[in-house]
């Protein structure tokens, strides 16, 4: 099957200097990743040790309407607790059990901490011990931070799978683990196509119920599928698995590699992935296409924000003609992100890190086609005549696997599209 991208640049940016940005930074919290981890956890129960702010925002992000029944909610700190006026263990406590109690469903319940443990006066880990105790073997109690001090907003699902690895149990099988929760049609894509590879058995994390069987030992091996879980990468390793080095699944190159990586661990040969993926390869390809249209030749600015930028940008030049001025990145890990890397041909700026005062120098100096930032950055820059795209809803949309790559890829070209029209109608 011909491949329908270019070849390997040499070296690609591997070795491309990083701009090291360490200043004012704009980013959601981690707290933000408990609006798709709930979804995917089907017995588990995110509470947020926090404020109100804290509420409001899950509230808002997750769009929960007042007749749900949500699987996560908010231990409201008030002024009596961060004063020390009240026993703030014995207050967690209370909630605990009274939420246990009304919810016999829970199997996992995760305290999330929307600070650092220096402001909520609470050291949320050795209460997640002691409750875990009190409650085995009923229910696992774990914790970790979302505090948007410490992380960014994918960092929170890193933050939560790390949290679960020591705690899974031990196992010799031989095992492929899917790292990275996607949505559950992208998933089932995903292990059908290994299936039907010869690839097996598979198992994800996060698994949808805490007694899924799933188990991790020295014959496990494990491949991401999301670039921002290198906490969960180094707990995996900890405990024996080894990491498949591979390209992030997005777009048809992405994936096939991705693909032919696991499939080689298993002792399987390209020309069978190639065998079984060329339909969808093929749909993939058509798809993009007509999205590569409006996206070829235009320039290509990337704010740092996902974590999902350098797959991105490989992406967006490879295989839609874009030509990327700038990819920053809040964290670049290198283990994760080097076959990525390795594609991505030299020119580029990267940058690690956030700086926005220089960032946005270095945007209007290069006035791109196209702008992908966050939310707070977007009107004020489409205001001053750049085009741009909300980075966030990279996260929130099905973008991984062949299924999805038109769809990606008509999330770049459709902002471009609405600006030609309106140039036009203003002509």
């Amino acid at each position: 099957m011909t491949e329908s991208f270019p070849p390997p640049p040499a070296g690609g940016c591997s070795a491309t200097p990083v701009l090291k940005q360490r200043g004012q930074h704009e980013v959601f919290c981690g707290l933000t990743g408990i609006v798709w981890l709930h979804r995917k956890m089907q017995d588990a129960f995110f509470l947020v040790v926090g404020s109100r702010t804290c509420a409001h925002l899950l509230q808002s992000a997750a769009g929960v309407m007042i007749f749900a029944e949500p699987r996560f909610a908010t231990a409201i700190l008030e002024e009596t607790d961060l004063a020390g006026l009240k026993d703030a263990q014995e207050e967690l406590d209370r909630v605990v059990h009274d939420l246990l109690a009304r919810r016999p469903d829970i199997r996992q319940l995760f305290l999330v901490g929307s600070c650092p443990s220096e402001v909520i006066k609470l050291d949320l880990a050795k209460s997640a011990e002691r409750l875990s105790a009190a409650h085995a073997p009923h229910v696992r109690v774990l914790s970790y931070s979302g505090s948007g001090i410490e992380t960014t907003f994918t960092e929170g699902e890193d933050a939560c799978l790390a949290a679960m690895v020591p705690e899974l149990p031990a196992t010799t099988e031989r095992e492929l683990v899917l790292v990275g929760a996607l949505p559950d049609v992208v998933e089932a894509q995903a292990l059908d196509l290994l299936e039907r590879i010869g690839v097996g058995p598979v198992r994800v994390l996060p698994a949808p119920r805490a007694d899924s069987g799933l188990g991790i030992g020295p014959n496990t091996v494990f491949a991401l599928t999301q670039p921002f879980l290198g906490d969960t990468l180094g707990a995996l390793e900890r405990r024996g698995a080894r990491h498949i080095p591979a390209p992030i699944p997005v777009g048809e190159e992405g994936t096939t590699l991705w693909l032919k990586a696991v499939a080689a661990e298993f002792g399987i040969g390209p020309d069978v992935v190639d065998r079984v993926t060329e339909a969808p390869r093929a749909r993939a390809r058509r798809a993009v296409r007509q999205a590569a249209e409006v996206l070829s030749g235009r320039s290509l600015f990337l704010f740092p924000d996902s974590q999902l930028e350098i797959p991105l940008a490989r992406f967006l030049t490879r295989e839609c003609g874009m030509h990327a001025v700038e990819v920053g990145t809040p964290f670049l890990h290198r283990q994760i992100l080097g076959p990525d890397l390795e594609l991505l041909a030299p020119g580029p700026t990267l940058s690690e890190g956030q700086d926005v005062d220089l960032q946005l120098a270095r945007l209007r100096e290069a006035r791109p086609d196209l702008t992908v930032c966050g939310l707070g950055l977007a009107n004020p820059l489409e205001a001053e005549g750049l085009t741009t795209k909300w980075a966030i809803e990279l996260v929130f949309t099905p973008v991984h696997f062949y299924e999805q790559a038109g769809d990606l890829a008509g999330l770049f070209s459709r902002p471009l599209r609405r600006r030609d029209a309106l140039k036009v109608g203003a002509a």
